[in-house]
């Protein structure tokens, strides 16, 4: 049984309480660029859907990233958590093919990170090729032990990726709050489902998932 890494924890926040830390130089240059962006803009102004299952179901668009500007010696972990886009549920409205707010959204669903398989590596490593999130399964099970990211379905969350140095200094705690930055891509939101409501997205899915080839000479309800 696949078990993929994933830990409840918080991100360290300035002491100054600002928001305005001076992060570590091997962070601080750190750049990143989203993969497969046409295809994600795609799913984006159709309103993209995430299907969760009890068991656990891999994202498509697979959240994919290019870096650059790491300290190839430094070595980094990267992880990714998903924030609720707002306070509200969402129900699909099939006669405007749109979705409309549905009331007040769900208790949040408790928050986890997933640590992508290859961490702690270093950053040449990391720059070298496609770092691709493609393990992490989001699920709709509150009492999930596998590690899953567990979200709220009929609700919107926004994928987050952070990179964080690995501070050997035995004081390495005192500068938690320089030593990751975050990135997050507008186009990546979604809406959390059971079952894709758009079907303008079931069919944008099939016709660009190389693993939905099965699907493409049956109809969607029989899957």
């Amino acid at each position: 049984m696949e078990v993929s890494q994933s830990y409840t924890l918080s991100l360290p926040r300035c002491p100054e309480g600002n928001g305005t830390c001076i992060k570590a130089p091997q962070v601080a240059s750190v750049r990143v660029q989203l993969e497969m962006h046409t295809l994600w803009k795609q799913f984006d102004e159709l309103g993209t859907e995430m299907i969760v299952t009890k068991a656990g179901r891999r994202m498509f668009p697979t959240f994919q990233v290019h870096i650059s500007g790491m300290d190839p010696e430094a070595e980094y972990v990267l992880l990714m958590d998903f924030i609720p886009v707002d306070d509200k549920r969402y129900r699909y409205a099939f006669h405007s093919s749109s979705w409309l707010v549905a009331g007040r959204g769900d208790a949040a669903a408790p928050g986890r990170m997933h640590f992508h398989p290859d961490s702690p590596a270093r950053g040449a490593q990391w720059m070298k090729q496609t770092v691709s999130f493609d393990r992490l399964k989001l699920t709709n099970n509150l009492l999930d032990d596998n590690g899953h990211i567990i979200l709220n379905s009929m609700h919107r969350y926004q994928p987050r990726l952070h990179v964080v140095l690995v501070d050997a200094r035995p004081d390495s705690q005192r500068y938690a709050h320089r030593n990751f930055c975050s990135f997050s891509f507008p186009e990546t939101r979604f809406t959390a489902v059971t079952a894709y409501q758009n079907h303008r997205i079931t069919q944008l899915k099939i016709a660009s998932n190389p693993f939905a080839k099965g699907f493409r000479t049956s109809e969607p309800d029989e899957w």
